[in-house]
């Protein structure tokens, strides 16, 4: 028997127990906006610190866990994976934080791929705490599922001392089991192919969770990194929650992956959903938001009965560290949090402070949604700019390049201050994570003029079909459509009519096979050719894991190891000085009637709305943003051909960079007798083999294989790079 109860008390015994969740932290551990460079109240972990103290001091029995994407998601953590990489034996300051509050154990996000297994493995090494994962598992090639192996322990049975409601001292065993999206496969292709395979969460629930009660768990505990969506389940579905809790004898669900919080009104009529006691398919679960901004918590009460636990009562709470109405912070921050991380917080500031160049104009994002804009424009100039130089010596040299970009930051579940805002003059490094939020790679695919139809069809369902038969407000922004997807295609021009159905909804399923938002579509101010071949300059994510830039999955031309957000600085650092206007290849169509559509962008946007002509303020909403009205009625016309910006002939940073040691001949010298030897280079922080090769005359690709490099997108300081001798 696993309990220290006897017989007599059995039939009485009640136990409560307090389960915790954070999730998708991406090292926030501070409550600090790096991308504005100040403290924030509206998330962090510190904060969320001091309400897990709260929350426990108030429990008598409790159990806390992570549920991942947690290394990677802003300046922190690129500092500490790319830029003064994690050592061996060295702690990731998301566990020198985390490592403090007694986490019971954490799950994988997907997110935590992003920068290799050997990473990921370095940063766990780190962790206090135990990890699950049940769906990924050791790539054998053998196709024989029936020997596959997992890649982590794919669940845990925690032995927990729990007392009851009279103070007799029971053990509990709490089963716990951990699951990724299987599209990490797409996403993170790169780091993952070859290595390992995703499995399907519920299938892999219904193999696991039944040989986790044959080994005596009393309750089961369900930790996906994954949403939840009411639609027909499919195999490998990213967001399985409501598939997830049909499976038996799962008693509480701590999901994620979607930032989103639940229970909350955004679910209701949601089919399983009771949102009075926070459970889907009558097991309690929770979703606590993202970054830090809330703590997940759901009370069990548990009774044991004939020598059984069997949960006959739950509460579900999601608690927030800020009062969004009101304006003001529910909590402090946790001192011995910040103390923790403060040298690791204090060389980020210095690394975000770096000089970039200058900007002769404000850069934001609050029109991204509504017209061309230029957050978005200098990121696809760079794109195009990097490829172009990429496609020189090739077999894809003469084709023309277009480059996709889209507004990161625009609002949604985000809220009203989630918008990119640059002042005119200086650019810091910390300006440029603003405009490109991701550590995505540069990649460059191979498509038709048709494809190019099909992916901009499929980024304008961004906005939801206007009805040119009513008067009443009608909102622009379809929400459920998130902005990282809404591409913006720079090199060819064309028009939005939002007055059609979208043909494709956010997930790319076809909904309205006949419909055709994108009108006036041309290259080089013709009409568009279905066959004519174009390079895409984009990035990993959208190339490995979107049907519309990649339909046969065969389509990736250019797998850069360099980063978009780095090709972005040295783009501005060739130019020294930008001009960030937008070119006005697109626009949204005219619309024939007189519609009251209404569109909502930040409250800072409001200073700008008598110089707007299509757009008139409108007041400020409940939840915090500024509504404008929108006049789709004034004549909007083609956009004229965009124009290109002209390469400088030398980039205007200095020449080559001398070595910090001195360098060193890779052969033995040779008498004086007029040729040149190989230039040993040391890397430094901060270096991109990409950088390297610029500053050396010479390219990455060539670098690479000079040098054996196996991993060309991880360097480490103090490493050698040969560069070869000028021929």
């Amino acid at each position: 028997m696993p309990f220290t109860a006897t017989a007599a008390s059995e039939n009485s015994s009640t136990v409560k127990l307090r389960i915790m969740e954070t999730t998708d932290l991406h090292v926030n551990m501070v409550n600090y906006d790096y991308f504005a460079d100040k403290p924030t109240d509206e998330y962090g972990f510190a904060k969320t610190a001091t309400l897990i103290k709260q929350a426990r001091e108030a429990a008598t029995n409790s159990l806390l866990f992570d549920n991942g994407d947690l290394i990677q998601g802003n300046p922190l953590g690129d500092y500490t994976a790319v830029i003064d990489p994690l050592k061996q034996g060295e702690t990731h300051p998301v566990y020198k934080a985390m490592n403090l509050l007694d986490y019971d154990a954490g799950n994988l996000g997907n997110h935590e791929f992003n920068y290799g297994l050997d990473f990921l493995s370095n940063s766990l090494a780190g962790a206090d705490f135990p990890y699950v994962n049940a769906n990924i598992y050791v790539d054998d090639k053998d196709k024989d599922e029936s020997n596959d192996k997992n890649m982590f322990t794919p669940y845990l049975i925690l032995d927990k001392e729990v007392k009851d409601e009279s103070g007799a001292t029971h053990k509990l065993k709490v089963g716990v089991i951990g699951f990724v999206p299987p599209q990490v496969m797409q996403w993170d292709k790169a780091n993952l192919e070859g290595k390992v395979i995703a499995k399907d969460i519920i299938k892999t629930a219904e193999k696991f969770v039944p040989e986790m009660k044959a080994k005596g768990a009393d309750i089961i505990v369900a930790i996906p990194h994954s949403g939840f969506e009411d639609i027909p389940q499919a195999e490998n579905m990213e967001n399985s929650v409501l598939y997830l809790s049909k499976v038996k004898d799962i008693n509480a669900i701590l999901f994620g992956h979607a930032h989103k919080v639940f229970p909350d009104k955004s679910f209701e009529g949601k089919p399983g959903v009771d949102l009075d006691k926070g459970t889907i398919n009558g097991v309690p679960s929770v979703e606590p938001g993202f970054w830090g901004n809330n703590l997940g918590i759901i009370d069990l009460d548990l009774k044991l009965a004939d020598g059984k636990w069997s949960v006959v009562d739950s509460k579900v709470e999601v608690k927030p560290i800020f009062d969004a109405v009101n304006k003001q912070p529910l909590v402090e921050a946790d001192q011995e949090v910040l103390d923790a991380v403060e040298e690791d917080h204090e060389h980020t500031l210095d690394y975000i402070r770096g000089p970039v160049g200058k900007t002769t104009a404000p850069i934001n994002s609050w029109f991204a949604l509504v017209q061309d804009d230029p957050s978005i424009q200098i990121v696809t100039n760079a794109q195009k700019w990097y490829v172009e130089k990429q496609m020189q010596g090739t077999e894809y040299e003469g084709i023309p390049v277009l480059s996709a970009g889209a507004p990161f930051k625009a609002g949604g579940r985000q809220g009203p201050n989630y918008y990119t805002d640059i002042a005119a003059g200086d650019i810091a490094i910390k300006n440029v994570a603003d405009l490109y939020l991701y550590s995505n790679t540069v990649n460059a695919v191979l498509v038709t003029g048709a494809e190019l139809k099909e992916w901009l069809e499929w980024s304008a369902g961004q906005f939801n079909q206007i009805d040119t038969k009513s008067t009443a407000k009608q909102e622009l922004v379809n929400l459920d459509f998130p902005t990282y997807n809404f591409d913006v295609i720079d090199g060819v021009t064309y028009q939005i009519d939002v007055t059609q159905p979208a043909k494709y909804d956010a997930k790319g399923t076809t909904v309205n096979e006949k419909s055709s938002r994108i009108v006036n579509l041309q290259f080089d101010g013709k009409a568009i050719d279905p066959k004519q071949k174009f390079v895409v300059a984009s990035n990993n994510y959208r190339a490995s894991s979107s049907k519309f830039a990649n339909p046969d999955g065969k389509r990736i031309i250019l797998a850069s190891p360099d980063e978009n957000r780095q090709v972005v600085i040295d783009y501005i650092r060739s130019f020294k000085t930008i001009d960030p206007a937008a070119d006005g290849n697109w626009s949204l169509a005219a619309v024939k009637a007189d519609v009251n559509v209404s569109f909502k962008t930040s409250p800072a946007a409001k200073t700008l709305a008598d110089s707007l002509d299509a757009l008139s303020y409108v007041g400020q909403t409940d939840d915090g943003y500024a509504e404008f009205k929108i006049n789709l009625s004034a004549g909007a016309t083609v956009p004229t051909t965009p124009t290109t910006p002209t390469t400088p002939t030398k980039p205007t940073e200095p020449g080559p960079t001398k070595p910090t040691t001195p360098a060193t001949p890779s052969k033995p010298a040779k008498p004086a007798t007029g040729t040149t030897q190989d230039t040993v280079y040391i890397v430094k922080s901060g270096d991109t083999l990409y950088r390297i090769a610029l500053n050396h005359g010479t390219t990455w690709q060539k670098l690479a294989t000079y040098n054996k490099l196996a991993n060309p997108n991880r360097l480490s300081i103090g490493q050698k790079i040969l560069i070869p001798a000028a021929k």
